[in-house]
C-alpha cells in the first residue's frame, strides 16, 4: 500500500525583496543593453530538498524554531502553494486549518462557510446537513452563524475554521497552530476533538504546534525542521528532547539581560550573584541532581534589623517554579554596614535540565518590609541526563514505585435450594 503523502525532493524559494539606489539602476541598465548579466539578490530557500513520506493513520507532529518553514510546507501540502522544486503527493482529500481564517471567505456567513467549505472537500451537500448542528454546537457560536465572518473576531473565526475543519470527512487533516484558540474550556474541546480523531477515528494529522508536549502526547513521529531541512526526525521523545537541547543553547546565547527588574529602597546594594557546583568550582551551568550553592554579596549602606533573606528559581517567561526563605534557618537580628556574602546551600539541585532564572529578594523589620526585591538578577542552565521514568515537568520528584501483594478475601459460596 502506497503512503498516502509522499514529499519528493521538495524545493521552495522567494525571491526577497530590496530597494536599490540610482546609482544601481542606471549600472543594470547598461548592463542590460550590453547583455551583461544583471547583479541579483540571492533568493531565500524556505524548504530546501525535503524528503519523507505519511503513512494513512499516521500522526506527525512538524517542530522547528520560527522560520524554519513549517507553515511554508503545510501550505504545499494543502495545495495553497506550489514548489519550486520537487513535488508532493496526496492521496486523498486534505482538510487544511493552516492559520486564522483560512478557507473561511468574510463575506459569507458562517452557516454559508460551512457549506463552502465542505463543497471544496468535495463533500455532498446531503452530508454536510447531517453534520451542521454538530459543526455549530461544536463552535459555540449558535448565536452569529447567519452573520457574515468579516464581523466575527479572529477567535470567533478560527472557532469556525476548526470546528469545520475536525468534522468534515477528509483523509488528512493538516492543524497549524491552532489548538490555543478561544478561553480554557474551548481549548480543551478541542484537544479533546484531536484525540478523538486520531486515537478512535484513526485519521492522518500533521500538526504544527510551539506547545512542544502536546506534540509528544498527540504524535507517533515527529520532524524537526531547520532552515528549510530536515534536521532530523523519529520518535517523539527523542526528537523533542534534541529541540529543547537546541532552544536552550538559543535561550543562553541570546538572552535579553534587560529583563533584569530589581527594585530596592536604596539601604542595600547587590555586587555579585553566583554559583559553586558540588566540587566548589564557580560555574555558569548546574548539573541535575548534584549538590550547589548559590551566593549573594550585598553592600549594606545603613543598619538593618531582623534581616530575612529570600530566593527562587523561575523560567524565562516568569513562571515561578520554588521560593526558599532564610528566617527559620538564619537568625540575623543585626546587619551592620559593610559588604556581606549570604549562601544557600542547595541538596540535589531536582530542576530538569533547561534554562532559569534566580529571583532575590531581602526583608527588615518586624514588619518586613521590602529592602531589596530582583527578577531575572542571573540566567543559569541545568544540564545532565534524565532517567526514563521522568518525561514532563520542571522538577524531579525523589519517588519510587512498589509493588505490594495484596491478600484476595475468598468470598463464601452461598448455596439456595429451592424446595
Amino acid at each position: 500500500m502506497k503512503p498516502i503523502i509522499e514529499v519528493n525532493h521538495l524545493t521552495k524559494e522567494y525571491q526577497l525583496g530590496h530597494i536599490t539606489s540610482l546609482k544601481e539602476n542606471v549600472f543594470n541598465a547598461f548592463r542590460r543593453l550590453a547583455r551583461k548579466p544583471v547583479k541579483q539578490r540571492e533568493n531565500f530557500k524556505a524548504l530546501d530538498d525535503v524528503n519523507f513520506t505519511i503513512e494513512q493513520g499516521e500522526v506527525v507532529g512538524i517542530i522547528g524554531h520560527n522560520g524554519a518553514g513549517k507553515s511554508t510546507l503545510l501550505k504545499h501540502l494543502a495545495n495553497i502553494s506550489k514548489p519550486t522544486k520537487g513535488k508532493v503527493i496526496v492521496r486523498g482529500s486534505v482538510a487544511p486549518l493552516i492559520e486564522v481564517g483560512a478557507g473561511v471567505n468574510p463575506e459569507m456567513t458562517g452557516r454559508e462557510n460551512i457549506f463552502l467549505n465542505g463543497a471544496i472537500l468535495g463533500i455532498p451537500k446531503k452530508i454536510i446537513l447531517q453534520k451542521l448542528d454538530e459543526i455549530i454546537e461544536f463552535s459555540e457560536l449558535e448565536q452569529f452563524i447567519d452573520t457574515p465572518v468579516k464581523r466575527y473576531s479572529s477567535g470567533m473565526t478560527v472557532k469556525l475554521g476548526f470546528s469545520i475543519a475536525t468534522s468534515m470527512e477528509a483523509d488528512v487533516l493538516i492543524v497549524d497552530e491552532v489548538l490555543a484558540v478561544g478561553d480554557l474550556a474551548f481549548q480543551r474541546k478541542c484537544f479533546d476533538r484531536m484525540e478523538d480523531l486520531i486515537k478512535r477515528q484513526g485519521k492522518t494529522v500533521l500538526l504544527v504546534s510551539h506547545n512542544i508536549r502536546q506534540i509528544q502526547r498527540l504524535c507517533n513521529r515527529v520532524i524537526l525542521l531547520d532552515h528549510g531541512r530536515i534536521n532530523m526526525e523519529g520518535n517523539p521523545q527523542v526528537v523533542c528532547d534534541s529541540f529543547y537541547e537546541q532552544s536552550d543553547r538559543k535561550i543562553k546565547t541570546n538572552i535579553d539581560h534587560s529583563q533584569t527588574r530589581a527594585e530596592g529602597s536604596g539601604e542595600i546594594e547587590l555586587v555579585e550573584l553566583y554559583f559553586l557546583d558540588h566540587m566548589g568550582r564557580q560555574v555558569e551551568s548546574l548539573s541535575y541532581i548534584q549538590n550547589c550553592s548559590i551566593h549573594f554579596k550585598i553592600h549594606v549602606l545603613q543598619e538593618l534589623e531582623e534581616v530575612t533573606f529570600g530566593f527562587g528559581f523561575h523560567t524565562t517567561d516568569f513562571l515561578y517554579l520554588t521560593t526558599h526563605n532564610s528566617e527559620e534557618q538564619l537568625k540575623i537580628n543585626r546587619l551592620p554596614p559593610g559588604d556581606h556574602e549570604i549562601t544557600c546551600k542547595v541538596n540535589r539541585l531536582p530542576l530538569l535540565p533547561g534554562i532559569y532564572s534566580v529571583r532575590f529578594g531581602i526583608t527588615a523589620g518586624k514588619a518586613a518590609r521590602t529592602i531589596f526585591y530582583g527578577e531575572s538578577l542571573k540566567h543559569f542552565q541545568v544540564i545532565g541526563n534524565i532517567p526514563i521514568t521522568i518525561r514532563d515537568g520542571f522538577f524531579a520528584l525523589d519517588a519510587h514505585w512498589i509493588q505490594e501483594n495484596i491478600k484476595v478475601i475468598k468470598t463464601p459460596v452461598i448455596s439456595i435450594i429451592e424446595a
